[in-house]
């Protein structure tokens, strides 16, 4: 396999791409989307929520907790995650920056095939 060249490229886009990447798994949308419809931090629950093992869930909770998304507290024997909400709008607005509104294609030039 070769070499991403991520040094091509501004930090802006690799930044994005990380978050995208981090985000490219249905169970760590699943978390997220779980974590914003309580409105707080979870422990332990996820398991019962998501219909997979404690493990699985470790891991999909480590990579979210590796781009700053979440944020963990350990109470007790237990850690308890929540969304990062700084990180949470900071991320929403690169992504809003991305999905910029586009302009109606001009078809003038445009094989049939095309658009």
């Amino acid at each position: 396999m070769g070499i991403s060249k991520t040094e091509l490229f501004t930090k802006k886009q690799n930044e994005l791409a990380n978050i995208a990447k981090a985000l490219g798994h249905p169970a760590r949308i699943a978390i997220l989307q779980h974590l914003v419809k309580i409105n707080g931090c979870i422990c332990n629950d996820l398991v019962e929520e998501l219909g997979l093992a404690q493990p699985t869930i470790s891991q999909h909770l480590k990579e979210l907790k590796q781009i700053g998304l979440i944020q963990g507290s350990i109470e007790g024997t237990s850690i308890c995650y929540c969304v990062d909400p700084k990180v949470w709008d900071k991320y929403k607005k690169l992504f809003s920056e991305f999905f910029v509104e586009i302009k109606s294609v001009d078809k003038k030039g445009c094989s049939p095939e095309c658009c």
